[in-house]
């Protein structure tokens, strides 16, 4: 069966819309006769629910709520694309191009959508749970066996995960972590000591593959990315966590940080070489007032006085601003983070300090002394926070003298440390990791995670078996973050449909205690778009590829008149193929094509 003739039996699904659609009208009348036929089936479902399952009758309003914003002028305005148009071109076979452009990620978008339109999604069992017919006690009793069965299943699929803390794993890793030493020839007491490990990050391909198995478009990608100036490099602790044979079981989702795909690092070449291409995606340059200062909202600015990290991540949001990994060029000057500091204290409605980078843990104990005090002095200054990874990719540098020397400075009742730091995977979850988050803990430093969403970490239940350790080693689950949209970084992006399912679906099962992050899209130049909440956007179009095409609202919607940012996602159908191909049965995905 063609992919053309597959559309056509999904257009046939609602026979209104399938007339309308081939009809031989203008394209203004076929807007306006899907509209009235749109406008009918809402007011017959809001006016005989009866008719349908109540899950259902939620499917299809919000199904026809996205056709109907998918067919407006506006809509075809803001994507520079009419779905409406292209439909109407393909099944009146009137363009031989469309239809040989025509992808199943397009068909499927298509499908789903007029199935969730007609009420046959299809995406829940046939019976209803049996408690539902029963009452009190019996009811009871039949339901908590039903969220036992809940559980279990959860469970297994959670404990299937590799973690940092399991014997298997902790006894591999110590023979990893015995070959790194013997190469270098160093001994424990250097191991354990911070500054040895930034002095010998590991940042070519030739020591690379000394040290750990590495495929062939490894190897070369990390090639490509030295010999282009390409941010790279792994700490001698990290590089242990990592399989030292590649049998691609438990490191994936640790190797998928750090070593670039070619596809990166061959994205970032030609970026770098072009001209007037600007790879600040977050468009911080726009939200700087002044050189180490980030201000996207009203009470809280991020300092950043060093601007690389012991090791780098390939998804970094800052790529286009890190020269190099632990770089001696990287922190701000003296006289710029002065400036930046009385600016801080100049500016009265500021009460809340974001330390970061990169990395600022990287400065030595003397440097963070001296920037903590600074900013406490500052009387409107009640809160401070220090972005970090360094408890995942270096907690060697968590001390003793450095965790007092931090806590000093918090004051209950009058000042707040908070540390951020940035956990993937459950496999980073390492004793020497949770001994560096315990120094903070017992001084009564909280501790929070941002989590990145993406493709390595983006399976079932992956990243709520990670909430449960988190919560487990003391810290507390803050943001998951949808990865950005950039260019370079399109292997590791996720739908933002699976997102919403995971939060849903998967977090959802869990105590509240543990899914207590919120999931949020940062909007270029605009700040955070909370996904949790669906008033804060709207699907504008669905693109001959099969990617959604998204209209972000900004954070302050209701109170000053900016403007919203168009984002163009990645195809579903694309995703569920990936991840297919790494043995996942996608009829457990189901569901995503229905979270808008």
């Amino acid at each position: 069966m063609t992919l053309l003739t597959k559309l056509k039996n999904a257009l046939s699904i609602d026979p209104t819309i399938e007339k309308i659609i081939c009809g031989d009208h203008a394209l203004d009348e076929k807007r306006f006769e899907l509209r009235s036929h749109l406008a009918n089936k809402l007011s017959e479902i809001f006016d005989h629910s009866d008719t349908i399952p109540p899950l259902e009758w939620v499917l299809c309003r919000d199904a026809i709520w996205v056709l109907r914003n998918i067919i407006a002028r506006r809509s075809e305005d803001l994507a520079g694309y009419s779905v409406l148009e292209y439909l109407s071109r393909l099944v009146r076979d009137e363009s031989p191009d469309d239809i040989a452009g025509l992808t199943p990620d397009f068909v499927e978008e298509i499908s789903h959508l007029l199935k969730g339109i007609s009420g046959k999604a299809g995406i829940y069992p046939d019976d209803p749970p049996s408690f539902l017919n029963l009452e009190g006690v019996d009811a009871a009793r039949e339901r908590s066996a039903y969220l036992s069965d809940m559980a279990r299943q959860s469970e297994r699929v959670m404990t299937g995960f590799y973690s940092g803390l399991d014997e298997e794993l902790i006894r591999d890793r110590s023979r990893n972590k015995e070959r790194i030493k013997s190469y270098f020839d160093v001994t424990d007491l250097e191991w354990d000591d911070w500054r040895w490990h930034t002095r010998n990050i590991i940042r070519n391909a030739d020591t690379l593959r000394d040290l750990v198995g590495l495929s062939d478009d490894e190897y070369q990608a990390v090639s490509e990315a030295r010999q282009n100036k390409i941010p790279f490099g792994i700490t001698p602790y990290y590089l242990s966590l990592l399989d030292h044979e590649n049998r691609k079981s438990y490191d994936t989702v640790v190797r998928s940080q750090v070593i670039p795909p070619s596809e990166y690092t061959s994205a970032m070449r030609i970026n770098k070489q072009a001209e007037n291409c600007s790879m600040d995606f977050m468009l911080e340059r726009d939200t700087s007032p002044i050189e180490g200062i980030t201000r996207r909202y009203p009470n809280i600015v991020i300092l950043k006085p060093v601007l690389t990290c012991p090791q780098i991540c390939v998804y970094c949001q800052r790529n286009w601003q890190i020269e190099d990994v632990y770089s001696d060029m990287a922190a701000l000057s003296p006289e710029k983070l002065d400036a930046a500091i009385n600016w801080i204290a100049e500016t009265e409605e500021i009460n809340e300090v974001l330390i970061t980078g990169g990395d600022p843990l990287l400065l030595s104990d003397e440097q963070l002394d001296s920037l903590i005090s600074r900013i406490s002095e500052i009387k409107h200054v009640i809160r401070i926070r220090i972005g970090t990874r360094t408890p995942v990719t270096l907690p060697q540098r968590v001390t003793d003298a450095l965790v007092r020397m931090i806590t000093r400075y918090h004051v209950p009742g009058k000042r707040e440390i908070i540390l951020i730091t940035h956990f993937e995977h459950t496999t980073e979850i390492t004793p020497e990791a949770m001994a560096a988050v315990q120094k903070f803990r017992l001084f009564g430093v909280a501790v929070y995670n941002q989590l990145v969403f993406t493709f390595f970490n983006s399976r079932k239940f992956e990243t709520a078996a990670l909430r449960q350790q988190l919560r487990l080693i003391g810290v507390t689950p803050y943001y998951t973050f949808n990865t950005k949209g950039k260019e370079e970084t399109d292997n590791y992006r996720v739908p933002i449909a699976r997102l919403l399912q995971e939060q849903q679906e998967e977090a959802r099962l869990l105590p509240g205690t543990v899914r207590t992050d919120e999931i949020v899209f940062n909007v270029p130049k605009l700040g955070k778009n909370y996904l949790r909440a669906s008033q804060h956007r709207d699907i504008i179009s669905i693109l001959p590829d099969g990617r959604r095409v998204y209209e972000f609202h900004p954070w302050e919607k209701k109170l000053a008149l900016v403007d919203t940012y168009v984002y163009t996602d990645v195809s579903i159908h694309d995703y569920l193929q990936r991840l297919e191909t790494l043995g996942e049965d996608i009829g457990e995905y189901r569901t995503i094509w229905y979270y808008y």
